[in-house]
């Protein structure tokens, strides 16, 4: 079916579909449903040249040079700089495929007014933040449990749970964390209870006042407190800065095609991403050939706590 005049999506002097319409319309839709994976949560400095799963981008570490003391006499000895390599595997591929009328009329329309655009879209987010939310805690100090089972009131148990984020505050303080991109993760029965603390509901007073507006808990005492429906099995809460992980993905293109012996046509689309817990020298345990991280030990920028709810 041609529409007239020709839409602005089609390329020059054609009326078929556009792959890179779809493309921008789910990065357009995607990033805000993030939490996890979102820049709050995770850097995306190694993003790189990803062309599909089983990719792997190389971040090199630099081990701190030694600072001494300098005297005239016995001048300054030149270290040579050592490395550390981990490897962020693009390890996750997941894909939507389904069937159109008239792929020209949906694009017309606007592909985010699709339905089906809109549940991929959504669908696509939550397998990405399970993922990245259970990289994340896979790889978090355990910290001791929060236990509100006794306290009556909401407002009181909203206080506890705030007060166990400030004993996070702390734990990265003394582990020398940047205090630059930190956040907390929250689990929807915690935001509950969180939201009825003074310090939250009043966060002009201790934070940043009016984040309540744009899906954002508060920001108070250096966090970015959020939530998602997406917390790994188990956990309640996961405290951390974002340098400590770091998250690429690529969408490797929709493709709109006629099927044949039906009056209809297949859009499919493939999204391949992949996370890694970024270790540091300074704060991570080396393996004995220096070479390498043991990342059976658990990060010191990332904490991960559970709440006891009921006695």
């Amino acid at each position: 079916m041609a529409i007239s005049p020709t839409p602005t999506y089609t390329n020059d002097g054609t009326r078929e579909y556009v792959p890179a319409v779809w493309n921008e319309a789910l990065l357009e839709e995607l990033d805000p449903q993030l939490a996890f994976a979102s820049p709050l949560v995770c850097n995306r400095n190694y993003e790189g040249d990803i062309r599909g799963r089983g990719d792997t981008v190389v971040i090199n570490g630099i081990v701190s040079p030694d600072v001494g003391k300098y005297n005239d006499s016995t001048g300054m000895n030149i270290q040579q700089l050592k490395t550390v390599r981990q490897d962020l595997l693009v390890s996750e591929a997941d894909y939507v495929a389904y069937f159109v009328g008239e792929i020209e009329m949906v694009q017309a329309a606007g592909a985010l007014q699709f339905p089906a655009m809109k549940r991929a879209t959504m669908e696509l987010a939550k397998a990405v933040d399970t993922f990245v939310g259970g990289v994340i805690a896979s790889s978090a100090t355990k910290a001791g449990q929060v236990d509100v089972s006794g306290i009556p009131k909401p407002m009181d148990k909203g206080e506890a749970l705030l007060e166990g984020i400030f004993d996070y505050m702390e734990q990265l303080d003394s582990a020398d964390v940047s205090p630059e991109g930190r956040y907390v993760v929250v689990s929807p029965k915690a935001k509950r209870y969180l939201v009825r603390a003074e310090a939250v509901s009043n966060a002009s007073a201790y934070g940043e006042a009016g984040v309540t507006h744009n899906g954002v808990i508060a920001r108070l005492a250096g966090f970015t407190i959020v939530t998602t429906t997406h917390m790994p099995a188990g956990v309640d809460i996961v405290a951390g800065q974002r340098d400590f992980t770091t998250y690429a993905s690529q969408f490797l293109g929709f493709r709109g095609q006629p099927v044949e012996r039906f009056r209809r046509n297949q859009i499919d689309g493939l999204h391949v991403y992949g996370a890694k817990v970024v270790r540091y020298p300074e704060l991570d345990t080396l393996k004995a050939d220096g070479k390498n991280f043991d990342e059976s030990k658990p990060s010191k920028g990332l904490i991960k706590s559970t709440v006891k709810w009921t006695a």
